[in-house]
């Protein structure tokens, strides 16, 4: 607001210098007299109604006073009150601080303003202060603190209220604990054993996770509080260590491992144990006796072939001297039966020869031989191995 002073000096005295002075009420607006004819107010709030009017002056013995002026300054109402808070979203774990902020669009003045709780306006705090916002603070919420909350904001005009804002404080869920409940106190392969999974604290939904060493074994949701059971029909393979987990979105928690011991009669261990066996024998010989049935077919597929490409003949009796002391030239070896013997893959050869030699006579028989120590004939086999690779023979005794 700007005050202007306005003067009609005489015509003699027109570059006479004036000096100009505003009062309200009664009091002086500035310290003392000034050239300049205006007084400015950089914002005016209702403290600043009131009557108005300014003195000029050529000499200081000859001063003017104007004609006073009536000014009523009014308010701006405060509008589109709202309330935001922080975290954002409304659901805070115990434990949180929580910010209630309050908001004004429009409003001059000082604002006074209030926080309440609950249907019932429970009033929570009230602040007075030249601006548009203003904030209350609950340093760490409680879960007895989810409610509604709503605030207010007035500057002389009537509170204007905000809408409601729900707060949801959840609390995080303490350590489980895993139970285990069986029919009797020896655990055999057969019962059912109810395992029983709950944490004392915690607000609802709580996810709880039942694990047999590190293995998910299944899950479920308690909405309402309370936990929750896994029935488990228990085989040999059950025995190990349990526990579960619980999460309601914030930190999982674990319960303590719980070991389970089953009992396991001789014919189920038996059972087992031969099962086990047989997986273990059929691992090993499996890829070996394949590797043998391989080979085996390689080697008669070769067998077949050489056998069709070579031409195997009986081989001739190789004369050969006597053995006999009284041997004077090399025997002949005169067959007395002989049997060939061809098949697929090894080809055997069996001769059988008969030598004919003459009885030594008692006088020409060496000292402490007799003619009865030697059968009058005696029978040599030979046996021939057909090679796989080539068609020589080897002799053999």
């Amino acid at each position: 607001m700007t005050l202007t002073c306005k003067t009609q000096p005489p015509p003699q005295k027109l570059d006479a210098k004036l000096q100009f002075r505003f009062y309200r009420d009664g009091r002086s607006l500035g310290l003392n007299w000034n050239s300049l004819p205006e007084f400015r107010i950089p914002a005016v709030r209702k403290a600043d109604s009131g009557s108005y009017w300014c003195e000029a002056k050529i000499t200081s013995i000859k001063v003017k006073l104007s004609r006073r002026v009536q000014i009523a300054v009014h308010r701006v109402p405060v509008g589109n009150v709202s309330l935001e808070i922080q975290p954002p979203g409304g659901h805070l774990m115990e434990g949180e601080k929580l910010v209630l902020v309050c908001l004004v669009t429009g409003g001059t003045g000082d604002i006074i303003f209030y926080w309440f709780r609950g249907a019932r306006g429970l009033s929570l705090k009230t602040k007075t202060q030249r601006s548009l916002i203003a904030t209350c603070e609950i340093p760490a919420v409680r879960e007895s603190d989810s409610d509604q909350y709503y605030c207010a904001a007035d500057n002389g005009y009537g509170p204007s209220l905000s809408e409601l804002v729900s707060i949801t404080v959840r609390i995080p869920v303490s350590r489980p604990v895993l139970t285990l409940r069986a029919p009797g106190a020896q655990l055999v392969v057969g019962h059912m054993v109810e395992l029983h999974c709950e944490a004392q604290r915690g607000s609802p939904p709580i996810l709880y996770q039942f694990y047999h060493e590190n293995v998910t074994l299944g899950n479920s949701s308690a909405s309402f509080g309370g936990g929750v059971s896994f029935n488990l029909s228990l085989t040999a393979e059950d025995s190990g260590n349990y526990y579960c987990e619980a999460n309601n979105g914030q930190v999982a928690q674990r319960s303590e491992v719980v070991p389970l011991n089953i009992k396991v009669h001789m014919e189920d261990r038996n059972e087992v144990l031969t099962s086990g066996i047989i997986e273990l024998l059929l691992g090993i010989l499996a890829p070996t006796t394949l590797a043998i049935l391989f080979c085996c077919w390689l080697k008669r597929k070769i067998g077949r072939c050489t056998a069709k490409d070579a031409v195997r003949s009986i081989p001739n009796p190789v004369p050969q001297e006597s053995n006999y002391l009284n041997s004077q030239a090399p025997e002949q070896l005169h067959p007395d039966y002989e049997n060939v013997n061809i098949v697929s893959g090894d080809e055997v050869y069996s001769l059988v020869y008969c030598v004919q030699q003459e009885q030594p006579s008692a006088a020409e028989s060496p000292p402490g031989i007799h003619p009865g120590d030697k059968d009058p004939s005696a029978i040599y086999s030979r046996l021939k191995k057909a090679d796989l690779t080539d068609m020589d023979y080897d002799d053999v005794m």
